[in-house]
């Protein structure tokens, strides 16, 4: 006891150091798949751009997932896996409601040769208890037609303008046309009027001479 009361210190800092090796095998299933926060799965996403697989029912998926999630139910997961095979030596973040469906999904992963499967600890229920978003399948859609009617709208915007930039381009072309033509028909009064000039004064010549 009193060798325990002299150095509790130095037995506190081992039991601390036994800890903190032992936390990764925690964290681990019993599949050697390592078991993630929901804040760490996040880190994961955006960091080593993760692919989300959600193993979870098409009713469950469709009411609100991560978004980008691909959906394999389990019970499919098996049949389907050669869709993944892209996937096989990429991060992987594997996810269901409560995370005992995708721990066993990561296992099938596993043993399929699939090198950086990772596990959403708590699954789905985890992830918006830390308040993080997720979508439904109508959002994604609503989503895309708002961006493609904003595309719609900024080409029609452009053709509008490339209308009108043609309209006015028209017009200055008339314009100068027209300029050019009143400009031709006044030197054209220019000229005839130095003509009757020189006309009249020949006229004048001729009678002087003639009254000599």
């Amino acid at each position: 006891m009193e060798f325990f009361r002299s150095n509790i210190l130095l037995i506190g800092l081992a039991i601390g150091s036994c800890f903190m090796l032992l936390l990764p095998l925690f964290k681990k299933s019993a599949g050697g798949v390592p078991n993630l926060t929901a804040a760490e799965a996040v880190t994961l996403i955006n960091r080593s751009n993760a692919f989300v697989l959600d193993v979870r029912d098409a009713t469950e998926f469709a009411s609100g997932h991560i978004a980008e999630a691909t959906h394999i139910p389990l019970a499919d997961l098996a049949a389907r896996i050669g869709e993944l095979k892209k996937y096989q030596n990429k991060t992987i973040l594997v996810n269901c409601q409560r995370g005992m469906r995708s721990a066993k999904a990561c296992d099938i992963l596993r043993k399929a040769e699939f090198t950086q499967v990772n596990n959403l600890h708590g699954g789905l229920n985890a992830w918006l208890e830390a308040k993080l978003p997720t979508v439904t399948n109508s959002t994604a859609t609503n989503s895309t037609a708002t961006n493609s009617k904003v595309t719609a709208n900024k080409s029609a915007g452009t053709k509008s303008t490339a209308i009108k930039s043609t309209g006015a381009a028209v017009k200055k072309v008339a314009s100068n046309k027209n300029a050019a033509a009143n400009d031709d028909v006044a030197k054209l009064n220019e000229v005839e009027a130095v003509a009757e000039v020189s006309a009249e004064a020949n006229i004048n010549v001729s009678n002087e001479k003639g009254a000599v």
